[in-house]
């Protein structure tokens, strides 16, 4: 049997991935001090940054990928997205790996397939190209909260 008629008949995996803990301030340990970000630390969560030669984008998503490791070997994954770093010749996609309970880097190019657990939509062709729409959304998305929060909370007296 060949690895494409393997993988052709996959269904999502049935176990649900219980919903990720939202990441937002009021979400933080209110009871030890130094667990609660700082407004700066919960930026750069937020918003993209430059991690040497490497763009990282935010990325939100509950992810099933049928991936190949640099063996040839296929697996299902079942990932919990956070950043897409892209940089010289190479995409990563990185989170927590809920079977191997760890984060992980995917390589984009190495993805054969990859479902959005939350919405159902199945990509087998450009996955790169929808991993950096994704990501430039949840980009904006953030950027956009952050702009709100700041008006709201506004200049604070001293």
């Amino acid at each position: 049997m060949d690895q494409h008629s393997f993988f052709g008949s996959f269904e999502p995996h049935p176990d649900p991935l219980p919903d990720p803990p939202r990441d937002t301030p009021a979400a933080l340990p209110a009871t030890r001090p130094e667990a609660r970000a700082t407004p700066t630390e919960i930026h750069d969560r937020f918003v993209e940054r430059q991690d040497g030669a490497w763009r990282v984008l935010p990325i939100e998503g509950r992810f099933e990928l049928v991936y190949e490791d640099g063996n040839g070997a296929w697996s299902v994954r079942r990932l919990q997205a956070h950043e897409l770093k892209i940089g010289p010749g190479r995409v990563l996609v990185g989170g927590t790996d809920r079977d191997r309970d760890g984060y992980r880097g995917f390589r984009a190019d190495r993805i054969h397939r990859l479902t959005d657990r939350d919405t159902g939509e199945r990509v087998e062709r450009n996955v790169l190209d929808w991993l950096t729409r994704r990501a430039e959304a949840t980009r904006r998305a953030r950027a956009a909260a952050l702009r709100r929060e700041a008006r709201r909370s506004g200049p604070r007296a001293a």
